[in-house]
């Protein structure tokens, strides 16, 4: 466990900053971080409650958002999707915010409920129904369904056809429990209820999820003393209004103050949560005093129910079995440890059972298995979630650092040291963010083994094991690159890829795209795969053009074929191998499907033009097809993708005989010869080659001869392959410790990335493009852009165009960039 990055904020007066009290955060499956400050006013009397919100992977750009809360913020929370987030403040007030126009660094509070006057001490979006258990004990089994498992799991509350409905659930100090339902038109109900009739103050609570669609939730008074009540939420709508049934639990004395010799050692209940929020079964409980802590973990189990044997032969009994009743059993406590100041817990779905718990300790596996423990003496401690057993120990100052380092032991310090006041893991538990009594922002990388010595193809499964995960269920993947070492690029790509291939050809279909953006974003952590990079980008550009090109076709008659157009369109290329395409056009193809207006048609004239460009690059790399180092190079022998271009140039040589003007411009040195014909005839033979990628074959001389004449017939265009990306993962790999600071770019980080694009990326003083429409902005665009948070491509805020077919292809992106990352918004002069 090391440092990746620290992040502070710029030098101010004591006087106008301090951390909130409490000091939140959350961790999105997005990887966005939100996390709460306070502003003083330049009177010095009021407080402004400031959230946060960051990308992981550019931190320095934050964006602060006055929350219009009246109170300290005690409750940070992001959805399942990672695009909503709420907020909760000591005055019973709850926002639910949303991005603007599906921007990263654009927010907006559009609704939220109200518990006046009534502090929120815990927050919980309801359950969607939807979990995983990931089987460790499955590592070498191939089928994704295997691994990763769908559990059965009934969502809070269902819409008419089952469809979860959207709210969020609150407990307040008082004791109230506050629900608020998001209808489809945009309503919101609102209902609170009492959770028992003796209301009590709430110091500490917690919400968690059961498979039946109840609710549980955990509340203490905040002294060790009290017990850890359990109460089940049931929650309803009847007759438009929302309806909540409450239900006690059994509840629980820690074991600490049952203990006579220390029964009033550990005063106070710091920390309330359960292990998981789909898992109402397992909690965690922290009890300290002024210098130390103690942690405990609780289980609920089912138990026969003792009976006397003067009433056994009156009690009930199913069948042979006792009565059975519900118990808390503690399952493990820690000793005395120094103030515990923050915990975070794992998201990773794991399955617990004995097998994969066996597999998991045996290969060194612990994501989903440790929780982090932060300290007032600024040491961070992961422990195991059952056994709570130390795994690893962060310090967070050398001096901390014990002489004997097997023996995790802390030197006790006198001085008041920097500790995290909040934490969070992210969602594959591979780094941890954490948040000081000073409001600055550490990330923490945590390795798959948590420090133990692996040998390379075990962390090579590891990782791969999660990357897999996040293939299937769509998380941004961002923290499993902090652990991918140049010389581990290759061999991950090429195992991804195998998996991939043993899946069925729906889930292939479904994962086509996220595959080859995760092995661009794998291809740029080492210089030697660089060039890959470009070919993948290149690849979601084409598969994006081709399946737009094919729904803009249409049946001529009303009745519907038994095989779309598009899908007639490649049957037919994929059958016929003629290498003249006015053959391949008039054989069999139906054109009058291909019948487009005309004004529609010079629209789609940039994305046109880029394949044209494409198809003559790619033939004039043909006899330079040894050299790996040239973008490009792998398409030379993908034939799937060559047939792609082969399709898309028989559809826009039909095209051009409605609209001439949108058929791709060359510069030739000829006006006598049909560019679209020879180009045509060479792609064909290239995709011979290559058609069956069992037995691909190398391009004969006269083949290689014709390309080597292209540059002397035709100006071979200038691509651009990659835009700027100014990400810092690709400077973390010597493993040093990058300093930042909130609003400022770093200008100076280690070894540029640039230095490693330059043949493939366009200089930041030349004119810029707008990467999804192709069309050139100039060198100071006039117009707001968006950029992607990962792989910087840029396009333009608001379409210039009203044409239906290109609102579809511009309606693609409009959540997530080509790649899947998140747009955000750019200033208006960028450079």
């Amino acid at each position: 466990m090391d440092v990746v990055y620290v992040c502070e904020w710029e030098k101010r007066p004591k006087s106008s900053y301090c951390p909130s009290v409490p000091l939140t955060c959350a961790w999105s499956c997005r990887n966005l971080v939100a996390f709460t400050t306070d502003l003083r006013n330049e009177d010095g009397n009021d407080l402004t409650h400031m959230v946060h919100i960051l990308d992981t992977e550019h931190p320095w750009e934050v964006y602060s958002i006055n929350s219009g809360h009246q109170e300290v913020i005690t409750c940070l929370e992001w959805d399942q999707s990672g695009s909503r987030l709420l907020s909760a403040d000591a005055d019973g007030q709850i926002k639910c915010w949303r991005m603007k126009d599906h921007l990263a660094n654009s927010w907006e509070s559009a609704v939220g409920s109200t518990v006046e006057g009534d502090p929120i001490v815990a927050l919980s979006w309801l359950h969607n129904g939807v979990k995983l258990a990931l089987h460790v004990e499955k590592f070498g089994v191939s089928n994704f369904g295997d691994k990763f498992s769908r559990v059965k799991f009934s969502p809070s509350l269902t819409l008419f056809g089952g469809k979860p409905m959207e709210g969020w659930i609150a407990v307040t100090i008082s004791g109230l429990v506050t629900v608020s339902l998001l209808k489809p038109s945009g309503q919101v109900l609102t209902s609170t209820e009492s959770l028992c009739r003796l209301r009590c103050r709430v110091a500490l609570a917690d919400i968690a999820f059961t498979g039946g669609g109840n609710i549980v939730v955990a509340t203490s008074d905040g002294s060790s003393s009290s017990p850890v009540q359990f109460y089940k939420v049931c929650v309803s709508v009847v007759n438009e209004k929302c309806k909540i049934d409450t239900e006690i639990l059994p509840s629980l004395f820690m074991r600490c103050t049952t203990d006579l010799a220390r029964k009033d050692k550990f005063p106070a209940v710091t920390h309330l949560k359960f292990l998981t929020r789909d898992m109402s079964e397992q909690v965690l409980l922290c009890a300290s005093n002024q210098a130390s802590s103690i942690v405990e973990c609780w289980s609920l189990r089912k138990e026969g129910l003792p009976v006397n044997n003067i009433f056994q032969q009156l009690s009930p009994v199913v069948g042979d079995k006792p009565p059975m009743i519900l118990k808390w059993r503690i399952l493990s406590a820690t000793t005395d440890l120094d103030r515990v100041s923050a915990v975070a817990l794992p998201k990773l779905p794991i399955s617990l059972t004995n097998t994969d718990l066996k597999v998991a300790t045996d290969t060194k596996f612990y994501p989903g298995l440790a929780l982090a423990l932060a300290f007032h003496d600024g040491t961070v401690h992961l422990v195991h979630r059952l056994t709570l057993q130390t795994i690893a120990v962060f310090y967070s100052s050398p001096s901390q650092r014990p002489a004997d380092e097997q023996g995790i032991k802390r030197q006790r310090t006198s001085s008041s040291l920097v500790h995290f006041k909040a934490m969070q893991l992210s969602w594959t538990s591979l780094a941890l963010v954490g948040i000081d009594n000073h409001g600055k922002l550490s990330m923490l990388r945590v390795s798959p083994s948590m420090g133990h010595a692996l040998d390379i193809n075990t962390c090579l499964r590891h990782l791969l094991f999660l990357l897999e995960y996040c293939m299937v269920t769509g998380y941004d993947w961002w923290d499993i690159l902090l652990h991918v070492q140049p010389g581990m690029v290759q061999n991950l790509v090429e195992k991804l890829h195998e998996e991939y291939m043993r899946q069925n050809a729906a889930l292939q279909q479904v994962l086509s795209t996220r595959i080859v953006a995760m092995k661009a974003s794998l291809c740029k952590l080492s210089p030697s795969t660089v060039p890959r990079v470009c070919d993948f980008y290149a690849k979601l550009f084409l598969i994006a053009i081709s399946s737009t090109m094919k729904s803009l076709l249409r049946p001529h008659f009303m009745h519907t074929p038994d095989k779309s157009p598009g899908d007639r369109l490649s049957e037919i290329c994929m059958k016929n191998t003629d290498a003249g395409i006015d053959n391949v056009m008039l054989k069999e193809l139906k054109t009058e499907e291909f019948v487009l207006e005309t004004s529609t048609l010079q629209l789609l004239q940039p994305l046109i033009q880029w394949v044209g460009d494409f198809v003559l690059y790619l033939l004039a790399s043909v006899p330079n097809q040894g050299s790996p180092v040239r973008p490009g190079h792998s398409f030379l022998r993908d034939g799937a993708s060559l047939g792609m271009l082969r399709e898309l140039m028989v559809v826009f040589r039909i095209w051009g005989l409605l609209k001439p003007s949108c058929l791709p411009v060359y510069m030739a040195t000829s006006d006598t010869q049909d560019n679209m014909i020879i180009l045509f005839r060479l792609l064909t033979k290239l995709w011979l080659c290559c058609q069956d990628e069992n037995h691909i074959t190398e391009p004969d001389d006269s083949l290689i001869d014709e390309c080597c004449l292209l540059p002397s017939q035709l100006l071979i265009p200038g691509m651009d392959w990659l835009p700027v990306n100014d990400g810092i993962i690709t400077k973390l790999q010597n493993k040093q410790p990058i300093r930042l600071q909130f609003g400022k770019p770093p200008l100076l980080m280690g070894h540029s990335l640039t230095a490693q694009f330059d043949p493939f990326t366009r200089s930041p003083g030349q004119h810029k493009i707008d990467h999804l429409r192709r069309l050139h902005l100039g060198v100071c665009p006039t117009e707001e852009c968006k950029t992607c948070t990962r792989c910087g491509c840029v396009t333009m805020l608001s379409s210039p165009n009203k044409s239906t077919a290109l609102k579809q292809w511009e309606q693609r992106w409009t959540k997530n960039c080509l790649c899947g990352g998140l747009w955000r918004k750019m200033p208006m002069a960028y450079s």
